[in-house]
């Protein structure tokens, strides 16, 4: 005998929609990076040729890496690579350990006029960059410098045009201490207590108990804090002036000077958004798995 078809109940068909949504949602939100990396190879005329069909999104006709062989012929985006993803990475790592020591401080330590300072620095938010960015200008353009001349070190004057200044302003940032502080929070503070009796300095228990048990939350500023670093457009336009201290979001308007190429504009974008693509989707389990537990513990 044959058993009875089950009943196909509410909740299937719920799921069915939800799953449906999500793959039209993945499909309309990957269509701009998909048509992006096909017409990379593509010449101009054929990508407006093949903009009214699925062509757009298919790598079939004249493909070539023509295109990228002419973005470094037009800018050194060699150069600007290195330079973005040494600024990122040093701007990443060094932002990790400023903005966890203050949110530690924050969240773990006691002392006075410490919920003052956390309002503070939360209110710091509502501040746009475009307000302060001329003042800031001014502020590293006077500020000291050991610079290495020939095998001896010499104080100069001002950031600009230099490694450093696209780095050290973007080091502390408000929102990366509010989201250590919410998930140092979550830690129960008895184990520093556990650790101070075992004779832990406050810089022991940041160490070897509160980082390790933060790894949701590193990544989660990980991403954050290299998003705005690798995109920074306005900060260098300002402060550099050479190519051999430009970022690859400077290195755009290139592409916009005399004859423009599209095609070569497609293929400097997806250049500089494969690392991007990347980071997210090495670290996208530990940064949902921080957003979700911000929701739940927030």
């Amino acid at each position: 005998m044959t058993s009875p078809a089950k009943p196909v109940g509410p909740g299937a068909g719920a799921t069915l929609a939800t799953q449906g949504t999500r793959i039209l949602l993945v499909v309309v939100f990957s269509f701009p990076l998909l048509f992006m990396f096909v017409s990379s190879f593509k010449p101009d005329a054929q990508i407006f040729a093949d903009l009214t069909s699925v062509r757009a999104i298919l790598p079939i006709g004249d493909i070539s890496l023509d295109n990228y062989r002419g973005v470094f012929d037009r800018v050194p985006a060699g150069r600007m690579l290195l330079n973005s993803v040494g600024i990122s990475l040093l701007t990443v790592v060094l932002g990790i350990l400023v903005n966890s020591m203050a949110a530690f401080s924050l969240s773990r330590m006691r002392w006075r006029g410490q919920k003052v300072v956390l309002m503070g620095i939360i209110a710091t938010l509502i501040v746009p960059f475009e307000t302060f960015a001329l003042p800031l200008v001014w502020w590293v353009d006077k500020l000291p410098w050991l610079q290495l001349d020939g095998f001896r070190l010499v104080m100069t004057e001002g950031w600009l045009d230099s490694y450093h200044v696209q780095i050290i302003p973007f080091l502390a940032n408000a929102f990366s201490i509010f989201l250590f502080y919410q998930y140092f929070q979550s830690i129960p503070k008895e184990l520093d207590e556990a650790a101070r009796m075992d004779g832990a300095s406050w810089f022991g228990i940041y160490r070897m108990v509160v980082m390790p048990l933060s790894g949701p939350a590193i990544a989660t500023v990980a991403i954050l804090t290299f998003l705005p670093a690798w995109n920074q457009y306005l900060w260098p336009l300002m402060v550099v002036q050479t190519e051999d201290y430009r970022p690859v979001m400077v290195g755009i308007q290139y592409f916009f000077q005399l004859n423009v190429s599209w095609g070569q504009i497609m293929a400097y974008a997806s250049m500089i958004t494969v690392p991007v693509l990347a980071l997210f989707l090495a670290f996208q389990r530990a940064f949902i798995g921080s957003i979700a537990s911000a929701g739940v513990k927030g």
